[in-house]
């Protein structure tokens, strides 16, 4: 449990700091407009939070590389990374506490969205268990991101090169399953590739979940996402070392 002395210091860092609560603050205002007026609400008269989950991958794609791009861009430029690298810790330590300290914000932000599933119950009827495997969900596709913007903080010291980074590689793992793109390769890829696409995309995955189907193939799928991007950022840090 040694990560979790990195995970503790990360984590107190991001809240020293007004962008954390600025960040918190964007998040649900565009989660409230998102649903309640992009997302037609009360004008669909149905008592669930598909409006809301529906908009989350795009959200994350703006707003989940706004935390990861200081993960190690700015140990890097600020030239604090040797220092912690001292650290009687691991490497897998350290790499595994910075990304759960971003993963736990990201989850506290999430969770405060809660007064609009309060709202939907106050509303109507809705599945309550859909909405709990849709957060749960919302929050395994966070972490996708979120290990994906590790390595790309990783890989610069501009923290506006690893958003752009961060952001360009997840609209890709976002765009595998959306049906312009499947259905352009239709025509001349075999359906078994175009369903290894499809499989590889946060969003096929995601819609699964958001409709109430949480399978362990999902739950897997994200584990390795993270566990894969998390090895990469290690990589990536003894190659840096190296130079």
């Amino acid at each position: 449990m040694s990560f979790a002395v990195i995970m503790k210091r990360e984590l107190l860092g991001y809240f020293a700091t007004p962008i954390a609560y600025v960040f918190i603050a964007i998040f649900l205002v565009l989660s409230g407009v998102f649903t309640f007026y992009l997302g037609n609400f009360y004008e669909r008269q149905q008592a669930d939070l598909i409006p809301f989950f529906s908009f989350h991958p795009w959200l994350y794609l703006f707003l989940i590389p706004a935390i990861s791009m200081r993960l190690w861009s700015e140990e890097r430029k600020s030239g604090t990374l040797e220092l912690l690298m001292t650290l009687p810790l691991s490497r897998l330590d350290i790499v595994v506490g910075k990304f759960l300290a971003a993963w736990v914000f990201a989850g506290i932000a999430l969770a405060l969205t809660f007064p609009i599933w309060i709202t939907v119950n106050y509303l109507g009827d809705p599945d309550n268990g859909v909405i709990v495997a849709s957060y749960l969900g919302s929050w395994m596709m966070a972490g996708g991101f979120l290990a994906i913007g590790s390595c790309m903080s990783a890989i610069t010291k501009s923290q506006v090169i690893a958003f752009v980074l961060c952001g360009f590689v997840s609209l890709l793992f976002v765009m595998a399953g959306f049906p312009l793109v499947l259905d352009l390769v239709r025509g001349w890829l075999p359906l078994t590739l175009i369903d290894m696409v499809a499989s590889l995309s946060f969003l096929t995955h995601f819609n699964a979940v958001s409709r109430g189907v949480f399978s362990l193939q999902d739950f897997l799928y994200f584990i390795s996402v993270i566990v894969v991007w998390l090895g990469a950022t290690s990589i990536v840090l003894d190659m840096k070392k190296g130079a």
